[in-house]
């Protein structure tokens, strides 16, 4: 389980922990299995968290992880170091999402995406209530979203990532990612413009 691996161990002392992506890359598609490890220790939480967003299931967004990593584990050797070991597994992961959503595409859930802890004023229940009607709008909204836009939203807006790395995730130009997370976030805003 990916889980698992990426939790941190104690008694599973992994050499080269502190050795850069890129000379564990060049390790593992050589065969080094505990240099592979490492890296999946070090991405495996992010990856986990973008396909929950992606796919809104926690069991298919480790699926999707699991599949990613077994595809670079064998694609390493093809793995030329154009672009950092995180943007290369982040592409992948994403593919992996995205096919995963046109054979059977699931309501995309926020239920996923951790949140702040409860305040006392949302324990009461009309405003609990509230906020679960304004996470499931989001949720349909984001769903809604064309997949090019809500993947560069969920790498922005969720994961973080700078617009160069997204681009390089999404094999598009900078420009073309600006462009779409400009038409997601005027989406969502109009979606969610009830809710404000």
């Amino acid at each position: 389980m990916i889980e698992s691996a990426v939790s941190p161990s104690p008694d599973r002392g992994l050499p080269g922990r502190d050795l850069p992506d890129r000379l564990l890359a060049v390790r593992a598609a050589e065969g080094d299995e505990d240099s592979f490890a490492v890296l999946v220790q070090r991405h495996g939480r992010s990856l986990l968290a973008l396909a929950r967003c992606m796919l809104g299931n926690p069991q298919d967004a480790e699926e999707a992880v699991q599949d990613a990593f077994v595809s670079a584990w064998r694609r390493l050797p093809e793995y030329r170091h154009s672009a950092e070991f995180r943007t290369w597994v982040y592409r992948i992961t994403v593919n992996r999402c995205l096919t995963m959503r046109r054979r059977r595409p699931p309501p995309l859930s926020l239920d996923t995406v951790v949140e702040p802890a409860a305040e006392d004023a949302w324990s009461q229940p009309a405003r609990s209530a509230e906020h679960d009607a304004a996470a499931a709008a989001l949720s349909h909204a984001l769903a809604e979203l064309e997949a090019g836009q809500r993947v560069c939203w969920i790498l922005r807006e969720v994961q973080g990532l700078p617009y160069k790395e997204i681009a390089h995730v999404t094999r598009t130009s900078e420009q073309t990612v600006r462009g779409r997370l400009f038409r997601a976030r005027r989406s969502l805003q109009e979606a969610m413009g009830p809710w404000r």
